[in-house]
């Protein structure tokens, strides 16, 4: 997640905002790791990372993804045009809507 300073401590800081993310990835049973740094150039930064394996039944479809996602990137780049990036599903930009959104359906 991707948020502003001010809303970051307006939620209880990264410290809270992490171990609430490391709560909602347990209880789904992730193993997790997450990382956290307020006052970036972005704001402040949040994630969560699943560590365990990729199950072999998945990892043809989690190795496309990947490869299609860092190929987009690589083009994104490499592209001699200056334009917006798409919100794609998994994004930062996606996910930090999604938390807004959860934030302010639970404060209604």
């Amino acid at each position: 997640m991707n948020l502003d300073d001010e809303e970051a401590v307006g939620l209880g800081g990264v410290e809270l905002i992490r171990a609430a993310m490391r709560k909602a990835a347990r209880q789904l049973d992730w193993k997790v790791e997450t990382i956290g740094w307020i006052g970036t150039r972005f704001g402040t930064m949040v994630a969560v990372r699943d560590t365990r394996q990729v199950p072999g039944e998945h990892r043809t479809v989690v190795d496309a993804a990947m490869y299609e996602r860092m190929s987009a990137a690589v083009a994104r780049v490499s592209s001699s045009e200056p334009r917006e990036a798409p919100i794609q599903r998994g994004s930062v930009a996606l996910m930090t809507q999604e938390f807004r959104a959860a934030v302010a359906e639970a404060n209604a």
